[in-house]
């Protein structure tokens, strides 16, 4: 999960489709607890 929202700087809704996807069902709110308790979060692209 870690590899994937830094590769690719992914939220935890895009995530979890990515996850769906892979073949793992996962509760949203779950996920979401997950991804805060990894520390992992969006970096914004200053333009």
């Amino acid at each position: 999960m870690k590899a994937i929202a830094y590769e690719r700087r992914f939220g935890y809704r895009r995530l979890q489709v990515l996850l769906e996807r892979e073949g793992y069902l996962i509760n949203q709110k779950k996920l979401f607890r997950l991804y805060r308790e990894e520390k992992l979060r969006v970096v914004a692209v200053a333009r």
